[in-house]
């Protein structure tokens, strides 16, 4: 079986793996604990535990498997390296699928009532097993744009999460900071999904800077080896990176500090982090085309036109047209959006990439292949040439004789 096949048969072996095991955690903690636990929020949370468990556990059995720097052949340091992006992709995973699965938990709880509770068991194995087969696929064909792909999905997920728990009914008319400017489960919701926001930032920044890299020093020993080519090198290239690296970093650090620092306690530090998140993204945003020159021009124009929009936006709330909730909601989109563009763009590079090496190897073995099959031919053709001579030469010995 190819990689692929192989890949999907795990992840249903995966699948079913989970699915028995959240369906009987679930029903132990339902027989097991106090009447105070049968509460349906605190249910959810407790199944949302469990698929989140059985999903990350997948996960790192998948991601384990495919990784060759955990060989012990390997240096101690590369190991290190992958024990800490194992870890940190795992931490990502299980808060994507505890607050996915929980917002999902929650609505069908209010469409449905206390009836949903007699099939929570059904549910968490149902999702446990779903959970468990994503993430072993995923871990197995991890790259930059799986992993910004959850990005969306896990802000969202949590931000709903807060909004249909929260005690504050009209907190959109102030700001989203005000969803988290408390101490109830629903602002420790929203805080927990900015910082681990913050952090799956700075987790797929450094795949993708680590791609960047890797692909253009390929191309610069590929073209070393045709000849010096003045256009294989960019100018500053390591200067960009460094840029590129701190304002990418920056920024996650600035959703860290938003989730970190509540407005009430720590309004200077609050706006900070707010505020300077807005100018690192439009300096970024100006400046990629000289930070990455990689890029497609359609990456730079969508983020010419989300720093338009954005600024529009900005000045109805200024003239009183708009409220700062639906600024603050469409600055993050348009963030998460080109996010995932530019993740993606990396993913591009890195397939890439990968054909042209697949391309060059198969073009220097038959290269290789056509230089054994002209000096086989050569010995061949000489050894003739040779028996005739010394044939010829012996008859001439004989006729003088």
């Amino acid at each position: 079986m190819g990689l692929h096949q192989r890949t999907e048969t795990s992840g249903l072996v995966s699948f079913i793996i989970c699915a028995m095991a959240g369906a009987s955690v679930m029903e132990l903690c339902v027989s097991l604990l106090p009447a105070a636990w049968m509460i349906s929020r605190r249910q959810f949370v407790i199944a949302s535990i469990i698929i989140a468990a059985c999903g990350t556990i997948s996960f790192i059995f998948g991601y384990a498997r495919r990784s060759s720097s955990l060989s012990t052949h390997n240096r101690l340091i590369e190991i290190l390296r992958r024990l800490v992006e194992i870890l940190a992709l795992a931490t990502v995973y299980a808060s994507t699928l505890f607050l996915t699965s929980f917002a999902l938990l929650s609505m069908a709880g209010n469409l449905m009532g206390t009836m949903f509770l007699e099939y929570i068991v059904a549910v968490c194995a149902g999702f446990s097993g779903v959970a468990g087969y994503i993430t072993f696929v995923q871990a197995e064909l991890m790259d930059a744009k799986t992993l910004a792909a959850l990005l969306p999905l896990f802000v969202v997920a949590g931000v709903s999460v807060a909004g249909l728990t929260t005690d504050d009914p009209n907190w959109y008319t102030n700001n989203f900071s005000q969803l988290g400017d408390r101490t109830t489960f629903a602002a420790r919701m929203f805080n927990s999904t900015l910082i681990l926001a913050g952090i799956c930032i700075i987790i797929v920044s450094y795949f993708a800077i680590s791609e960047l890299v890797t692909s253009y020093r390929q191309r610069r020993e590929w073209h070393q080896e045709q000849g010096p080519l003045r256009s294989s090198r960019i100018k500053h290239y390591k200067a960009r990176l460094i840029c590129l690296s701190i304002m990418l970093a920056f920024s996650g650090i600035a959703f860290i500090g938003i989730g970190t620092f509540r407005y009430t306690p720590h309004p200077i530090l609050h706006n900070v982090f707010a505020r300077g998140i807005v100018c690192v993204m439009g300096l970024l945003l100006l400046t990629l085309p000289w930070l990455a020159p990689q890029l497609s021009l359609a990456i730079y124009a969508a983020g010419y036109l989300a720093i338009a929009v954005c600024g529009v936006v900005l000045i109805q709330w200024l003239d009183g047209i708009n409220t700062l909730t639906n600024v603050e909601a469409l600055a993050g989109l348009v963030f998460l959006g080109w996010f995932i563009m530019f993740s993606r763009q990396i993913a591009a590079i890195e397939a890439d990439r990968i054909a042209e090496q697949v391309l060059h190897i198969d073009q220097e073995e038959a290269s290789a292949d056509a230089n054994t099959v002209t000096a086989t031919a050569n010995i061949a053709g000489t050894i003739p040439s040779s028996v005739d001579k010394n044939h010829r030469m012996h008859s001439r010995i004989a006729a003088t004789q």
